[in-house]
């Protein structure tokens, strides 16, 4: 099998060198953030900023790289300036993503605040439409990625992610990506065989295999069905080695982009573990 896998890489030294850091380590894809994640600024990126990232691209063969939204976007908030707030980034992370021919976008679906999961839900549905009326032009596709469900984030159900996604009304625009730490904190087990089976039937039912566009390869430091969100390097936490040599191994996933998003210090250790499964 042809394994497409690679990890998240900081931007701190340009772009560029976030693509040339992902192949030394033997990736073949890679997963960065485009701005600061953890502020609303908003830099236009420079001409030179675009170019080098493309040649890196070029210059190491490595096709497929993944942006992440920053983690302040919640288009799920019942706060009219939040919403706005997250519109507007999400909007200008649509527009860098096109200049660096970026194809996925990956974002948690938000945190209700306060009322209902189903009034957080179609709040983040009605704000993508809205988003995706503004980047028409702009041909990145935005996946909503699993999540644990700590606090009262959505997304830790299969069904959370297919009721935003009968709401949109360009659903070409949308997939989803499936985080193996996030998923298994939210009750789906995939340590053997069986329980792994039984998972993707359950997503496939619920979503469709064919909008499963990214994965996160995590294991997880807290207990399946806990509710709680926290990485652990692979085969060190609670989901085990098995289900990465399963999900390494399935010819469904094959041209699946696999990332991994572990703690930084033993990132490279990771990525031999799971070339060599």
């Amino acid at each position: 099998m042809n394994k497409i896998i690679g990890a998240h890489f900081s931007i701190a030294n340009g772009l560029g060198n976030a693509v040339r850091t992902a192949k030394k380590q033997r990736c073949n894809t890679l997963q960065i953030f485009t701005k600061n994640p953890m502020g609303w600024q908003e830099k236009p990126l420079a001409k030179d900023e675009i170019d080098d990232f493309l040649s890196a691209k070029k210059e190491t063969g490595i096709k497929e790289v993944i942006s992440h939204t920053s983690y302040l976007i919640n288009l799920a908030s019942p706060e009219k300036q939040k919403q706005y707030l997250s519109k507007i980034a999400l909007i200008q992370e649509f527009k860098r993503c096109a200049a660096l021919k970026i194809k996925y976008i990956v974002m948690h679906p938000g945190a209700y605040i306060n009322g209902s999961e189903e009034d957080g839900l179609k709040r983040i549905a009605e704000n993508l439409n809205f988003v995706f009326e503004e980047v028409v032009d702009n041909p990145p596709s935005l996946l909503l990625e699993t999540t644990a469900g700590q606090g009262t984030n959505l997304g830790y159900k299969f069904e959370h992610l297919a009721f935003i996604i009968k709401m949109i009304n360009n659903k070409n625009r949308v997939g989803v990506c499936f985080d193996t730490c996030h998923s298994f904190a939210a009750g789906y087990d995939i340590r053997d065989k069986k329980s792994f089976e039984q998972t993707i039937k359950k997503f496939d039912k619920i979503l469709g295999l064919k909008n499963l566009r990214v994965m996160h390869l995590n294991d997880s430091k807290k207990t399946l069905g806990g509710r709680i969100d926290r990485h652990q390097n692979i085969g060190n936490g609670e989901i085990g080695l098995s289900a990465f040599k399963i999900i390494m191994n399935d010819k469904r996933m094959e041209k699946i982009p696999k990332i991994l998003e572990t703690p930084y210090s033993k990132t490279q250790n990771d990525l031999k573990i799971l070339l060599n499964l």
